[in-house]
């Protein structure tokens, strides 16, 4: 079921037409900041890909992918990208990408199952992102050294764009703090994980979460990874169990944590295996990417995805994604939107 969070006197600060232009202005320049802090080049995507090769996002696992006959291709069935994880580890191969470098692109998604709210639409626009790395840049410091620039990249693009538009006020903090999800359970045992992901964003502003994926000591998950591109199961050089994680901030106009981006240093052949047992799904092993992945025919990666919509919706001051990209939602949500003043695309 569809949910609105209504944020309490929520003054639009710019325009419908400042809106479109901030939207070019966010996009131009953060995806060339996030080329030039990660050495990445930029390359095509595709919008959909053959169903049953083990190659589309399954995201949780439950999410259904929208499907489509392929009349010259025998009705083979394609399915809509949910996200581009294992493509682009693919196409880093193709492209014979060297260590230190890697690819982005721009990402378009429907995912038909998405709950509908402030943050999460139909469709998803993202800029997915992979970088090859050596065997020794398989660690925890590694990957907070990647998210440290990432997020670099974040508060530049928030300074341009409250210089642009002075009735927006950076609200960022400088540094982002990194707490591992076992860490977060620990210090607060009563709450869900939304709740923990709250509060740590409350207190520090901007936070990394380590660790997603994989079964806490409490026997429950911080949150859902498919077994087959983020590595949530190896033990890192500090001792606590996974190589990936979520960016995420506090963001006051709707009152709660916020999630920018979502990634991770990904499966090596041993991860993949024992991933796909822990999930019970081994059959997986047989798809094409998995066989390729197991033949050491793909290199050693690391990397995610960040939202577009979302950031050019929390850097513009936005309370609904729909004030940023054009989708489909229910009436009556329009209908409430527009008496708050939110307007939706």
């Amino acid at each position: 079921m569809s949910k609105l969070i209504k944020p309490v006197a929520y003054d639009a600060l710019l325009d419908m037409k400042q809106t479109e232009q901030g939207i070019k202005l966010i996009k131009e320049f953060f995806q060339q900041n996030l080329s030039t802090e990660l050495r990445l080049r930029r390359v095509t995507a595709p919008l959909f890909v053959l169903q049953g090769l083990g190659i589309n996002d399954d995201l949780n696992g439950v999410e259904r992918a929208v499907t489509f006959p392929i009349k010259d291709l025998g009705d083979a069935k394609a399915e809509v990208v949910h996200s581009l994880a294992k493509w682009k580890r693919l196409s880093l191969a193709e492209y014979n990408v060297e260590p230190g470098y890697g690819i982005y692109t721009d990402m378009n998604a429907i995912r038909a199952d998405e709950e509908l709210d402030n943050l999460h639409s139909l469709y998803v626009d993202q800029w997915d992102w992979e970088a090859v790395i050596t065997r020794e840049q398989r660690t925890v410091a590694y990957l907070k050294s990647v998210v440290e620039r990432i997020y670099a990249a974040i508060r530049r693009t928030e300074y341009l764009t409250c210089e642009t538009y002075p009735q927006l006020r950076p609200f960022l903090p400088e540094m982002i703090t990194f707490v591992h999800s076992e860490e977060l359970a620990r210090m607060y045992p009563e709450m869900t994980p939304k709740e923990r992901e709250d509060e740590i964003c409350r207190k520090h502003g901007a936070v990394f979460v380590i660790g997603i994926g994989g079964r806490l000591d409490n026997g429950e998950k911080h949150d859902g990874r498919a077994p087959d591109y983020d590595d949530w199961s190896t033990v890192a050089e500090d001792g606590r169990v996974g190589l990936n994680g979520d960016i995420l901030i506090w963001y006051s106009v709707l009152g709660r944590s916020f999630e920018l981006s979502s990634m991770g240093i990904r499966v090596d052949s041993d991860a993949l295996v024992r991933q796909l047992a822990i999930e019970g799904e081994e059959a997986r092993a047989g798809l094409y990417f998995h066989r390729k992945l197991l033949a050491g025919e793909l290199p050693l990666s690391i990397g995610g995805g960040i939202g577009q919509s979302r950031l050019c919706m929390v850097l513009l001051h936005k309370a609904h994604i729909g004030e940023i990209q054009a989708s489909i939602w229910p009436e009556d949500m329009r209908r409430e939107c527009r008496e708050l003043g939110m307007p939706l695309i």
